[in-house]
């Protein structure tokens, strides 16, 4: 989809941007099938969401859903793993849970100090290429190391030894800045696949009304006043009141995560993040 295209396509009504979100989701299906696109399912509220568009068309079409990867950064919240665990069985999808043990199992908690020594070829490539020079580093799944490590290496892995040629993901326009320049399918290397991005277009606000429209299952933690799930160590509610209760269009969604890691998405996404 063009790139002048996306104020069109942010003002479309509800239903409408569905409709599209769908029909991007079948174009995926028809160029990579089901075996090689992959869903990058994070228990939140934008992935269940495409989740379910998901589950929608492989009904509409008579065809089994693709499997979801889910990545276990090391610092999960148990509400995440619940919801995960109950639409897992719900909607019978097949998860599969990726998570780079060689550097968690070099600590017994967050905040723990790792040493670079220590870890496998591939990591110690990977902290080099990321410009760190220091002995140690501080295992904390939001940091620029341990969110390179944690989440970036740890899906790239799967993606190289599965072979995964396109990983959809539940990333919006305007939810980051550095996500306002993505397009429908985008293509990456290192290694090579194609990022499919149903929800686009989407609002979060769109987001919420489709859940409450459609039922969909979410985290209990937006009822608390999350707006956006990070790692538990590292995420905080913004308010008392339910999320999609908050004023939405005038307060900034992720201002719950850690703002270091927001203040270099950019520089993350350009090594591989979502």
């Amino acid at each position: 989809m063009a790139r002048a295209d996306q104020d069109t396509l942010m003002a479309l009504p509800l239903e409408e941007k569905v409709d599209y979100s769908k029909g991007i989701i079948r174009e995926a299906l028809g160029k990579f099938g089901t075996e090689k696109l992959l869903i990058a399912w994070t228990g939140g509220k934008d992935s269940t969401t495409m989740l379910w568009l998901y589950r929608e068309v492989c009904k509409e079409l008579g065809i089994e859903k693709p499997r979801c990867m889910f990545i276990d950064e090391g610092h999960v919240f148990k509400e995440i793993l619940e919801l995960v665990d109950q639409v897992k069985k719900a909607w019978d999808v097949n998860v599969i849970t990726v998570k780079n043990i060689d550097v968690s199992d070099k600590a017994a908690k967050v905040g723990d100090m790792i040493r670079v020594a220590d870890l496998n070829v591939r990591n110690r490539q990977e902290v080099a290429r990321l410009g760190y020079t220091e002995e140690t580093f501080s295992f904390d799944p939001e940091s620029y190391v341990g969110n390179h490590l944690m989440k970036t290496v740890a899906m790239n892995m799967f993606l190289e030894n599965d072979r995964v040629a396109a990983l959809s993901t539940g990333i919006r326009w305007d939810e980051q800045e550095a996500r306002l320049d993505e397009d429908f399918f985008s293509p990456r290397s290192n290694p090579e696949h194609i990022r499919v991005h149903p929800i686009l277009h989407f609002k979060e606000r769109d987001i919420w009304d489709t859940i409450h429209k459609y039922k969909i299952p979410f985290c209990s933690l937006y009822y608390q006043g999350y707006r956006s799930l990070g790692a538990k160590g590292s995420t905080v509610k913004v308010s008392d009141i339910p999320a999609w209760e908050q004023d939405l269009e005038n307060t900034t969604e992720r201002g719950g995560r850690k703002q270091g890691k927001e203040d270099i998405m950019a520089k993350l996404r350009d090594l591989g993040y979502m």
